[in-house]
């Protein structure tokens, strides 16, 4: 196995998370859907590093904004999903369900999870338990369906699910503490929930990232992620139903939410 990536949070705009993700052998340097260009530039400097690469996962402005800049500035390779490649700027490789992407001594999975957009992508790194999933999974939620139906993204949702449950939730916003708020309403017997939700009201008053959260913690907390989950079908009133109808429902409910 080679040595552990290192990956550093980037904040950007209101509430986007960029990651910068070094791998430590080649020295290759991605950052993960660049909102802005000025913050990566800043962390680069600080970490003396040179961006290499730039992994995208759909095609929103808030992830490809800082594509070209970056590009023009470091000539570096951007990666992005191929069934979204035309809504990606400067997209050089075109990635895959199921393709394997090499970056440097580490190897990505990339998992096709359309449902937010119809192109989104997610990359796995599996030897590093790091998982880099866009706006389909946020801690304790998801995207919202712009582009995509209720069963697509149970789909992808469950795709990502069945990862281990080590796996570290690298997502793209600090959503953590509303979406807690809302989960409460939806499971509402969930004692890991309840117990999550108290940790981070403290982690924010303090101004503290939630970001990243194991793949673990959302299997037992995130509704969006238990839609099969006989208490979280009762408690929206659907029984028994199929887990898909639950699922349209939370996510519905969410969208409403204040």
């Amino acid at each position: 196995m080679s040595q552990r990536l290192q990956i550093e949070r980037v904040p950007a705009l209101q509430d986007n998370y960029l990651w910068l993700v070094r791998e430590p052998r080649s020295g290759f340097v991605a950052v993960v859907d660049p909102a802005d260009p000025v913050p990566v530039k800043a962390a680069l400097q600080r970490n003396e590093w040179t961006l290499t690469h730039i992994l995208n996962t759909h095609h929103h402005p808030d992830h490809v904004g800082g594509n070209l800049a970056l590009k023009q500035e470091f000539n570096c390779t951007i990666v992005g999903p191929a069934p979204d490649a035309t809504r990606i700027p400067g997209i050089d490789v075109k990635v895959g369900d199921g393709d394997t992407y090499r970056f440097g001594e580490a190897e990505a999975k990339v998992f096709f999870v359309p449902g937010h957009t119809r192109g989104h992508i997610a990359y796995w790194f599996a030897d590093h338990a790091a998982l880099f999933c866009g706006d389909t999974l946020f801690a304790l939620g998801c995207g919202r369906l712009f582009e995509g139906t209720p069963e697509q993204m149970w789909r992808s949702l469950s795709t990502l699910r069945a990862l281990p449950p080590e796996t570290e939730v690298y997502c793209a916003h600090e959503y953590t503490q509303s979406n807690a708020r809302f989960a409460l309403t939806v499971d509402p017997q969930n004692q890991a929930l309840k117990a999550r939700a108290q940790q981070i009201d403290e982690m924010r008053a303090r101004n503290i990232p939630t970001v990243p959260s194991t793949l673990g913690e959302e299997k037992r907390t995130n509704p969006f992620l238990r839609a099969d989950d006989p208490g979280v079908a009762q408690a929206v009133g659907l029984a028994g139903a199929d887990p898909v109808k639950v699922f349209a429902e939370v996510r519905a409910r969410k969208d409403s939410f204040r």
